[in-house]
């Protein structure tokens, strides 16, 4: 299996590099990193201030050179009414998108004595596993120590592993 990470406006190199580690010790798969494109077209609406997450996902689908594609962005993503989103993915597609916009904020809340960066690079490294999950067709999780469990808060994030629970790891041919 091959994973296409798509760099969408300006992402660091400790990001991309996180991603490829990540995706590679979990899901044991070839990963390649594309070149960095411009943010899609029509993605931007100017009432909410965010980019609309499909946009990137159909962006990821169509320059991605993977069985898997996943747009890896900056820029601030919502998806229909939801306030935002810290990524996106269809179950069983090719395409998902994670943004590292609202995954920053700089502490865990005390869950740790990590250092902002140690905890931002953990934070984009389960993201980038659970987006990824779902193109696996993994839904959301009931285990919160589960990658795949639903996050709506980076607490969510920190609290849960980077890694499938039994269950789901079953389910990922």
């Amino acid at each position: 299996m091959l994973v296409d990470i798509v760099p969408v406006g300006s992402v660091s190199a400790e990001v991309k590099r996180a991603a490829s580690s990540a995706l590679r010790s979990v899901y044991d798969c070839d990963v390649t990193v594309n070149d960095s494109q411009s943010v899609p077209t029509g993605a931007y609406d100017s009432g909410r201030n965010q980019y609309c997450a499909e946009t990137f996902i159909q962006l990821a689908e169509r320059v991605g050179r993977g069985e898997k594609n996943i747009a890896i962005t900056p820029h601030d993503l919502f998806y229909r009414r939801r306030n935002y989103v810290f990524g996106l993915a269809y179950l069983d597609g090719s395409g998902s998108v994670v943004s590292t916009y609202r995954l920053q904020t700089s502490s865990d809340g005390g869950f740790s004595n990590k250092s902002a960066s140690e905890i931002f690079e953990n934070r984009v490294r389960k993201e980038i596993v659970h987006e990824i999950g779902h193109t696996y067709g993994l839904e959301h999780c009931d285990n919160n120590r589960c990658v795949m469990n639903f996050s709506p808060t980076v607490r969510e994030v920190d609290i849960k592993e980077e890694n499938l629970c039994g269950s789901c790891q079953r389910h990922v041919h």
